[in-house]
């Protein structure tokens, strides 16, 4: 076989010389406009993942127009493999693989899912609407309707939480019950309202106003089922594993929800250092706590004057 030097042009030289010249100037074509696929998932990351101020609630209660985020309670976990899934999981955007590398803002539908980042982001961070009339501002009572709005991040447009019956062509891909997704309008699939954590006291507290970064039930008003977690349906997404949320009551033998129900909307913290209040500190008090005060009453011998 003939030896060649370096400089001598071999095969279709002029050809993979023009096609590369090509490629070269498509890239630079590309990057100008912002088309290349690293800066199409950094822009997406930019806005679900940046830092969002929550609102601040107003007396402790929750308010229309505030902007939160709907955390479900964390739990014991019954074996150490179970830690994350017992964590506490906040309900967020889930776009699918395709999405993020084509999307430069949510499309509907969308689906939702429980991830375990509990600071307010782009994705995790929710807006309670109004859907009956009321103002921004006005307190949610307990039995009124509401809607529960995101943008993801992006400056628009807005999808609104909603859900369906279940059928033979819409169900959750993982517990094949009942949907949560997001869409564009606004509709009777999208009405939401809170319950009042204990069965036997619902009725006493129906009309009073919703307080903030409390345990409470999430119901679905056309379908009459709660929102879930049930933390045993589980997959893959592009930021890690993230939880299926569901509408699904789950009844003990009380008769009472469980705790895969239960939700909790956090504010946001009036302090300085800002975050949700799940970064503010518990207060301690110069004075005795609240547990300690019980066991030392527990104590106490009440002499016998008789």
């Amino acid at each position: 076989m003939a030896a060649y030097r370096p400089g001598v042009l071999v095969g279709n030289w002029k050809e993979e010389a023009c096609l590369e010249e090509e490629r070269l100037r498509d890239f630079i074509q590309k990057r100008e406009r912002g088309e290349l696929l690293i800066q199409k998932i950094n822009r997406l990351q930019d806005n679900l993942l940046k830092k969002v101020q929550l609102s601040v609630s107003k007396g402790g209660f929750i308010c229309f127009g505030d902007r939160v985020m709907l955390l479900s309670p964390g739990k014991e976990p019954s074996v150490q493999r179970d830690v994350e899934a017992c964590g506490e999981l906040t309900l967020a955007v889930n776009l699918e693989e395709v999405s993020i590398y084509s999307a430069v803002s949510l499309h509907a539908p969308c689906a939702v899912s429980a991830i375990t980042t509990v600071g307010p982001v782009g994705r995790n961070t929710f807006c309670i609407l109004s859907v009956d009339g009321g103002s921004v501002g006005e307190p949610v009572k307990f039995g009124q309707k509401f809607g529960l709005g995101t943008t993801g991040g992006f400056s628009d447009p807005m999808l609104y939480l909603a859900s369906d019956h279940k059928s033979f062509m819409r169900f959750a891909k993982k517990s094949y019950l009942q949907q949560v997704f997001l869409t564009d309008e606004l509709s009777y699939l999208t009405c939401w309202q809170a319950t009042f954590l204990d069965p036997q006291l619902r009725l006493e507290y129906e009309g009073f106003p919703v307080p903030a970064n409390c345990k409470l039930i999430i119901t679905h008003c056309h379908t009459n089922r709660s929102l879930a977690v049930p933390r045993n349906f589980w997959s893959r997404s592009y930021f890690g594993r993230e939880y299926e949320v569901i509408c699904h009551t789950y009844l003990d033998s009380h008769r009472a929800e469980e705790d895969k129900n239960y939700w909790v909307i956090v504010t946001g913290n009036p302090g300085d250092e800002g975050g949700s209040m799940l970064d503010r500190p518990e207060p301690k008090p110069g004075g005795t706590g609240k547990n300690e005060f019980r066991e030392e009453m527990k104590n106490i011998k009440i002499p016998d004057y008789n």
